[in-house]
């Protein structure tokens, strides 16, 4: 039986979720959507805490988030003394990026398709330090593994200290090849920050094999945990000096000591890690991340067959995303592209728009409760949407 057929999968499991029924959701990659059974451990964990806070935080939770960490890590083809909690990877990255020192004339290298918030982060450092952020080009659609490693390998100076590489890219969903492209950094000498925020639970993940000098993915994603579950790996000879964004009780006690407690906050989300990782293996673990793939790809080519238009990722670069031109023209603007989307938002359907390579893009998720009959609903209303230009290639 074809992978996007399961019966087992698609409408058959939308009941674990708590999605509205109503609402046609596509869009898994922005914000996840945590199963029932992942919540209700939440909640277990929670209720646990309050029965007693201090014994919890105090005596329990230390080994509690250790044994939490060490799952995790196996997942990740970790070790459990390489992997710390952080809330997302925007965090961990402000973490790896202002534990830094740059000077002035220093270089922070970034892609031209790097998620707004820690090029934002890269920018702030740099700023502060005088040094500069600089972008290696992204070859865009359908981009090959030789040409974005040469690109990459193009954009390295002498200047430059630390490269900042998106191991699946936001808005274009491109599954880049990261063991290159660290490799090309470390050849240079440029130490290597991975940004994996969508990586964990949509690809295999064997983190020393990649050999990033640090990197960080969130397990809200696709591996469903509760929002605020998040991981930093950092290389043993990388974690000296590593510093949690907010200094506490553990300032100078080591890696682990330091980001284990940075004060009172809810460890819940950490905690229920273990539950998300049994659920997604229940669902089929490494089967279901092949099958949500292949669904993403079978659906950006239907949607792209119906709109007469063309996928923006090809088979190298294709994970649980797919990014399909829309037949409209004149949308070069970010602000054009979100008219876009809350027009479709709208019309009860979540799915981003991005303003890319001169045209308009919609981007798709293929998550364990999506089938195909989702995206034929999205090719009908974004048809409807766009009238007569779906047709024509015209701006609506």
């Amino acid at each position: 039986m074809p992978p996007t057929a399961s019966p087992s999968l698609g409408r058959a499991i939308r009941h674990e979720f708590g999605l509205d029924p109503a609402f046609l959701t596509v869009n898994h990659g922005s914000y996840g959507a945590t199963p029932r059974a992942v919540l209700q451990a939440q909640r277990d964990w929670q209720e646990r805490l309050e029965r007693q806070p201090t014994r919890f935080m105090s005596a329990e939770l230390p080994a509690l988030l250790r044994a939490a960490a060490a799952a995790f890590a196996d997942f990740l083809g970790a070790e459990a003394q390489d992997v710390v909690f952080v809330e997302n990877a925007t965090q961990a990255c402000n973490a790896v990026l202002r534990s830094l020192h740059f000077a002035p004339g220093d270089e922070i290298l970034v892609l031209s398709h790097g998620y707004g918030a820690v090029m934002k982060t890269a920018q702030y450092v740099a700023g502060r330090s005088g040094a500069r952020m600089t972008v290696a080009e992204l070859p865009f659609p359908r981009p090959d593994d030789d040409t974005i490693v040469a690109n990459l390998a193009a954009a390295i100076t002498p200047h430059t200290r630390l490269a900042v590489l998106d191991h699946i890219t936001s808005a274009s969903a491109l599954v880049l090849p990261m063991a290159r492209m660290v490799a090309v950094c470390h050849v240079a000498g440029v130490p290597v920050l991975v940004d994996g925020a969508h990586a964990p639970g949509q690809i295999a993940l064997d983190l020393p094999a990649i050999d990033a000098d640090w990197y960080t993915g969130n397990a809200h994603k696709w591996l469903m945990a509760p929002k605020g579950c998040a991981f930093l790996w950092a290389r043993r000879d990388r974690q000296h000096d590593l510093h949690p964004v907010t200094i506490s009780h553990g300032y100078g006690q080591g890696f682990l000591a330091e980001f284990d407690w940075i004060g009172t906050r809810d460890p819940s989300a950490w905690l229920a890690i273990t539950a998300a990782l049994a659920f997604h293996r229940r669902l089929g673990g490494a089967a279901l991340q092949a099958r949500n793939i292949a669904l993403a790809a079978e659906a950006a080519s239907l949607l792209a067959g119906r709109w007469g238009t063309e996928t923006g990722t090809g088979n190298a670069t294709q994970g649980a995303m797919g990014l399909v031109r829309l037949p409209v023209s004149g949308v070069t603007a970010p602000d054009q592209a979100l008219a876009l989307r809350e027009r479709l938002l709208a019309l009860g359907c979540d799915a981003p728009i991005h303003a890319l390579a001169a045209g308009a893009w919609l981007r798709i998720s293929a998550q364990a409760y999506n089938d195909i009959s989702d995206f034929e609903a999205v090719a009908d209303l974004v048809a409807g949407m766009l009238g007569s230009n779906a047709n024509k290639g015209e701006q609506p």
